[in-house]
């Protein structure tokens, strides 16, 4: 089938298209490369360069009439959101509606839709939280990205369009941005690389879901060839604190590095972790790459690249 990847340039994206590409589908990729990379796509994908909140990607959707519309293009800075809360709106829910109306049009058989389970369920006191727990966003991104669901039913119950609705815990791997708001594992690998210190921000014992790429890559591919439509959790079910995370990525580094602390950040969530089960019993997906595997693969993945880029600058 043809399958239209929204931000397939970025992290997730790229990881995507490559398996999509691998399946046999014809993928075309679309991507304003304002933080995608033009490396990153698959060589037998297309790329279209276009921002989804123009109205030229509605043209792109009509002239290539995908089968599916897997849409991971996206604003997910969530301290911009707050500074810029237009701006998320523009990208985050423009941008989806603009793709909505236009596979609409051209009838698309399913979307599928990068959501968080990070941000959706704002501060719950009941984990692990599961798809029925409230969802109280406290940023404009979670706001977005609910809302994101919203339209995802309210076009499921008028015009008939199946989704599935991704809500992502903390999802970290290769090819991951160390820059701006990045995932800490990103961050603290190329800090590590360069000889600085990890910075933690208070005591560290602040925890978070986190799953590999590899994993999400799976559930795309089940919720694609699956009949399960609503919004589904993908995580591990298992939290992990900073000073974990961090322990283990300067034990696979061998580095004599420590640790350092700052002060923490104001209005951070303490906790967040997600019930799976519900991926594993309409999926049949659980997720395989324990945390201290996928670290060791991304910080691999970081050294091979920092090592590539330094004989580069050598030469």
């Amino acid at each position: 089938m043809k399958i239209l990847v929204t931000g397939g340039a970025g992290f997730i994206g790229s990881h995507l298209v490559d398996a999509f590409v691998a399946d046999g589908h014809e993928v075309v990729v679309v991507d304003n490369l304002y933080s995608g990379k033009r490396e990153n796509v698959n060589p037998r994908a297309r790329l279209v360069e276009c921002d989804i909140r123009s109205p030229e990607v509605e043209e792109v959707i009509r002239r290539e009439r995908p089968d599916v519309i897997d849409h991971h293009a996206a604003q997910m800075d969530v301290r911009l959101s707050v500074a810029s809360p237009v701006f998320d709106a523009e990208v985050n829910l423009i941008g989806t509606l603009r793709l909505l109306e236009a596979g609409r049009a051209t009838g698309v058989r399913k979307f599928l839709f990068a959501s968080s389970g990070g941000v959706v369920y704002g501060d719950l006191e009941d984990l692990p939280a599961h798809e029925s727990s409230p969802t109280v966003p406290v940023s404009p991104y979670g706001v977005t990205k609910r809302s994101g669901e919203h339209y995802l039913e309210y076009y499921r119950i008028h015009y008939g369009l199946p989704y599935v609705a991704l809500r992502y815990a903390n999802v970290y791997g290769p090819r991951q941005n160390p820059h701006g708001e990045a995932g800490v594992v990103a961050i603290f690998s190329d800090r590590i690389l360069k000889g600085e210190a990890p910075r933690i921000n208070g005591d560290g014992r602040q925890t978070r879901d986190y799953v590999f790429v590899a994993d999400v890559v799976a559930i795309n591919r089940r919720a694609l060839a699956g009949s399960y439509v609503g919004p589904v959790n993908v995580g591990t079910g298992r939290e992990t604190d900073v000073v974990q995370l961090t322990d283990s990525l300067l034990a696979h580094a061998k580095s004599p590095l420590r640790a350092e602390h700052g002060p923490a950040k104001p209005g951070e969530q303490r906790r967040s972790v997600l019930d799976c089960s519900l991926a594993a019993r309409e999926l049949g997906w659980a997720p395989e790459v324990g945390i201290d595997e996928g670290l060791g693969q991304t910080f691999d993945w970081f050294r091979e690249r920092f090592e590539r880029e330094r004989g580069n600058s050598a030469s």
